[in-house]
């Protein structure tokens, strides 16, 4: 059997709006929200969002067809959110092309950093 992550908690302030958010950015559908807020990713990995006081940032990476990071991509110019070429230049405006594909950072609004790419690295 391969070993698949199939679920991981996401602190947030507001569980709820961290979930939307995510959902709304990357086009998918969030599940009744109880204990938590979840957003299914894919068929084996659900983001389950949690509200939480004193977190440290997370860093979630993202490997998309071109298509799904082009809409993506053009979700986070209509928001005005700030984006980068790398994990330590995430507000330079510039995308990268690391292993010949793009790629781009930006954090959400609990402060994680989220990497979409469409070559795995």
């Amino acid at each position: 059997m391969t070993i698949m992550l199939n679920h991981t908690i996401v602190p947030a302030r507001d569980k709820v709006a961290a979930a939307k958010f995510f959902a709304n950015l990357f086009g998918l559908k969030r599940g009744r929200t109880g204990y938590f807020a979840p957003v299914r990713v894919n068929k084996s990995l659900t983001l389950l969002f949690d509200t939480d006081t004193k977190f440290v940032s997370h860093h979630l990476a993202f490997h998309l067809s071109k298509r799904e990071f082009d809409a993506i991509f053009r979700r986070i110019k209509q928001a005005k959110i700030v984006f980068g070429s790398a994990p330590w230049s995430l507000d330079d405006g510039k995308l990268n092309n690391w292993g010949g594909g793009r790629g781009l950072y930006f954090q959400d609004p609990n402060g994680h950093v989220l990497e979409l790419m469409t070559v795995p690295q």
